[in-house]
């Protein structure tokens, strides 16, 4: 029997380069999670942007996945979970003419970003792989690369802990030749991916993403900005546009390790995992169940409610939900995840003093 080939792999390293066209860094709307727009990166820092086929699967080691999507456990549930988001994000654009296109016809694109996700083992070594595939529709976007293209390297932009600082980085980097970028407010939100219920209003804009993007690019990155409002303004004094100054971050000096900015609390699989080898028997099943129901309820600092509050959740989804669908464990954190959004943006309005008991109020509630 011939002996396999074994793949090429990618290590992580806070040195590689990241090329990334004008169109890709401009693509609005998107609905990445700030794990996946890290995880993005890390395969824009392993690619060949001129050679395709050669690159465009990247692959690297489970625990290295893990670490990038900052898991704090590894079972088939989350697994399966996050590759199925993963393959589900699509990008909108549009290409005015052609020359990004598959066929070379203008018009809006839609398409998916990745077309495959792979986990396997890898029978040379013995270790658990994941490796992730570009879809065919973006290949201009992310390779053959000659013009209209901005480079950094990754260590820029793993210290920055939110899609708001990376995506501003990245926009105002794109310009960090020519000095300035003005840029509407409208054409902000969308390129950094807000909602229009994120920050609606001016001050709060201002302080948690412009002001707290400014000190995080000063502090941790290779470029720093100043901006200003500039412009005519709207009705009620309305800022409408936005002018920044960009320049070379003299004062930072790279002192970071790859351990240093992605250090985690995770469980290493020196062997086999135990999930991989028998996914339907594994250890206190119901724990682990409502472990990854507390994760629909992420309020940026980890789970919001207690053991106890998840367990009456669940139960309340038990009375409400048909047996096919409580027992689909993701159907169940979409279900409490949609309506802990609606929760969030009932405070929002007006303040909910018993978080829980509203939420728990919803389940079963049509939306």
């Amino acid at each position: 029997m011939a002996k396999k080939k074994e793949q090429k792999k990618f290590a992580l390293s806070i040195d590689s380069w990241i090329n990334k066209s004008n169109p890709l860094n401009e693509i609005r709307n998107c609905r990445m999670t700030f794990s996946q727009v890290r995880l993005f990166s890390f395969y824009l820092s392993k690619i060949n942007p001129f050679k395709f086929e050669e690159s465009r699967e990247v692959v690297c080691k489970l625990e290295e996945y893990t670490r990038i999507m900052q898991f704090k456990q590894i079972n088939t549930t989350r697994l399966i979970k996050t590759a199925d988001d993963l393959l589900g994000l699509t990008i909108k654009y549009w290409d005015k003419d052609g020359k990004y296109s598959p066929d070379g016809n203008k018009g809006v694109i839609i398409s998916q970003l990745f077309k495959r996700f792979r986990l396997y083992k890898n029978e040379i070594d013995g270790e658990w792989y994941v490796s992730i595939n570009c879809h065919d529709d973006i290949r201009k976007l992310m390779f053959e690369l000659h013009r209209e293209y901005f480079k950094y390297q990754f260590w820029n932009i793993l210290p920055l802990t939110s899609t708001n600082q990376q995506r501003m980085y990245e926009l105002l980097k794109q310009y960090e030749k020519t000095g300035q970028r003005i840029i509407t407010v409208k054409d902000l939100r969308e390129w950094l991916w807000l909602k229009p219920e994120e920050y609606s209003l001016w001050q709060n804009f201002k302080v948690r993403v412009l002001d707290a993007s400014q000190k995080a690019l000063a502090s941790y990155t290779d470029i720093r900005f100043t901006w200003e409002v500039t412009g005519k303004r709207g009705v009620g004094g309305k800022i409408n546009t936005i002018k920044f100054k960009i320049e070379k971050n003299n004062d930072y000096v790279k002192q970071l390790t790859l351990d240093d900015v992605l250090e985690q609390e995770y469980i290493e699989h020196n062997e086999e995992p135990e999930e991989f080898e028998r996914p339907n028997d594994e250890k206190n099943p119901y724990n682990q169940r409502l472990e990854f129901l507390s994760e629909a309820f992420d309020n940026g600092a980890g789970g919001e409610f207690t053991f106890v509050e998840v367990e009456m959740l669940n139960n309340k989804l038990r009375e409400y939900l048909s047996p096919v669908k409580f027992s689909d464990q993701i159907y169940c954190y979409h279900y409490l995840n949609d309506r802990y959004k609606i929760m969030l943006h009932q405070d929002k309005k007006r303040k909910v003093s018993n978080r829980f008991g509203y939420l728990k109020s919803l389940i079963g509630k049509e939306i």
